[in-house]
């Protein structure tokens, strides 16, 4: 049986990306999506984009994840969260997704917004249990096979993510 994330604590640190964490992340991002941001886009998220806020999710054995979200005036958009695929079903994607949630509203969202595969069943799970709703369809958002995204929503003022 998977352990939960609150097992884990002890051995994992949640911080804010830094310049050093950028190549750790970059392959983690090619080995979980079809569509990879390069080295140089996470660059450029932490040197130049004053809106984006990203967080890494270390464990002793190193990266499990990471995720990331711009905030513009009242509203925070989800870039990207990504799991290990080793280190998935063990409630870090949620531990992340809560933390964004938390920082958002820190900064003071009021809402927040994503973009998630219509296939991608366990997210869309992890959304719906964290408050996110589907408010719309986005045909054909995904480049490499034309897929359609949903788009959902999530309050930030009645929502404790």
């Amino acid at each position: 049986m998977a352990k939960s994330a609150a097992t884990h604590d002890d051995a994992t640190n949640l911080r804010p990306m830094e310049e050093k964490d950028v190549a750790a992340v970059a392959a983690l991002d090619r080995l979980v999506f079809t569509l990879p941001w390069s080295y140089e886009s996470f660059m450029h998220e932490l040197k130049h984009n004053p809106l984006a806020r990203y967080y890494v999710l270390e464990h002793e054995t190193g990266l499990i994840g990471y995720a990331g979200m711009w905030l513009v005036f009242d509203e925070a958009h989800v870039t990207n969260i990504a799991v290990h695929p080793e280190q998935r079903g063990r409630g870090w994607g949620e531990r992340l997704l809560r933390h964004l949630m938390r920082v958002a509203r820190a900064y003071g969202a009021s809402a927040m917004t994503l973009e998630v595969r219509v296939s991608n069943a366990i997210a869309l799970r992890l959304y719906k249990k964290l408050g996110f709703k589907i408010t719309g369809r986005r045909k054909g958002y995904y480049q490499d096979n034309g897929e359609d995204a949903y788009v959902m929503w999530a309050s930030l003022t009645d929502n404790e993510g």
